[in-house]
């Protein structure tokens, strides 16, 4: 037991978004107790350094309703003042991102 408490939570579930130069990381982890809740990693390549530099909010169960709400509230505000056009992001041989405009056609 004393391994595990030096160890980051065990993840229950991992969503990977990756969206041009930054990636971002939905993680569901348990607490001690079994609670789930969510980690959202933003993980961004630094320029100086090529050292990958990454930002992390908690989010528990109990504020999911609110910070939803939040956030709704706030990319509507963004929607219904600025045009936002979605990208879609393919990664491509040379490691490098390239931005697909949403509307395109792809045939398979």
């Amino acid at each position: 037991m004393g391994d595990f408490d030096n160890k980051e939570r065990e993840e229950v579930f991992s969503k990977k978004v990756r969206a041009g130069k930054r990636t971002y990381f939905f993680d569901v982890k348990a607490t001690r107790s079994g609670d789930y809740y969510l980690t959202l990693t933003e993980s961004k390549k630094r320029l100086e350094d090529g050292v990958f530099v990454k930002h992390k909010i908690f989010l528990y169960k109990e504020d999911f309703e609110k910070f939803t709400e939040g956030l709704t509230e706030t990319v509507e505000y963004i929607k219904s003042h600025q045009e936002v056009v979605e990208k879609r992001y393919e990664y491509s041989d040379n490691q490098e991102y390239s931005a697909r405009p949403e509307n395109d056609d792809f045939s398979f």
